[in-house]
């Protein structure tokens, strides 16, 4: 039998043998509502085995907006997740629907982890807070997401001052072709408010570099959430 293993509300970014990472939102409408979804979540997940379908971890985040939770999970690849939808997902929403009525699903999206960092390879602090930085180009070009990344990590390594609430950095590309997110891992929610305010144009030092990213054509649109890791869960042996 295959059991929940629950970690430290974090998943593993770099597990091995992900081939799909499907990332999405719930609004709730209150940071009661919040916890007592992530409560239902965890309720309803523990009751049960864990579904041998190729799902790797199931993690919940908490929106700092007191509205929104992000759920992030890892799979073997995009037919396990569908074996999943059909065989295992309905009779768990329901009994979280239940508990907590009125919950909105929204924006689906899948991805792929395509280059991580972790700013000083010697850290051991535990993140606070998960920043979600969602970036949206003018249609599809896999070159260019990569590309856009790449441009990111050459900004990362010449910044002369990088602030030390920055812990890593988990960029994923967007199975559609137009879309990038990065899961930033941060000390806490103070530090990345902190580095917003600093002189300049957000995160990062006014570098060649970092203005390349900023001005890079094609970027439609992008977004920065900031997250509290609230659930992780992942199979286990009993």
């Amino acid at each position: 039998m295959t059991v929940i293993h629950e970690t430290d509300a974090r998943p593993d970014l770099r597990r091995p043998g992900v081939g799909v990472v499907k990332v999405s939102t719930w609004r709730v409408g209150t940071p009661e509502r919040q916890r007592a979804a992530v409560d239902a979540i965890a309720a309803a997940w523990r009751k049960r085995d864990w579904p041998d379908v190729g799902l790797l971890s199931y993690s919940v985040h908490i929106g700092e907006d007191g509205d929104t939770l992000l759920h992030y999970s890892q799979w073997t690849s995009e037919e396990a997740y569908q074996d999943f939808s059909r065989s295992h997902r309905d009779d768990r929403n329901a009994e979280i629907d239940a508990a907590v009525p009125g919950i909105e699903r929204v924006a689906l999206q899948s991805y792929e982890l395509y280059r991580s960092v972790r700013l000083n390879p010697d850290d051991t602090r535990v993140p606070g807070c998960v920043v979600i930085v969602d970036v949206e180009f003018d249609g599809p070009d896999a070159h260019r997401q990569r590309a856009w990344v790449d441009a990111v990590f050459e900004a990362l390594e010449t910044d002369p001052s990088p602030h030390p609430g920055g812990i890593s950095g988990h960029f994923h590309i967007g199975l559609d072709g137009t879309r990038v997110l990065n899961y930033a891992e941060w000390e806490s929610a103070e530090a990345h408010i902190e580095a917003l305010a600093a002189p300049g144009d957000g995160i990062g030092a006014a570098t060649p570099q970092w203005r390349k990213v900023r001005t890079y054509p094609g970027v439609a649109r992008g977004g920065v959430k900031r997250y509290t890791p609230a659930l992780s869960l992942s199979a286990g042996v009993s």
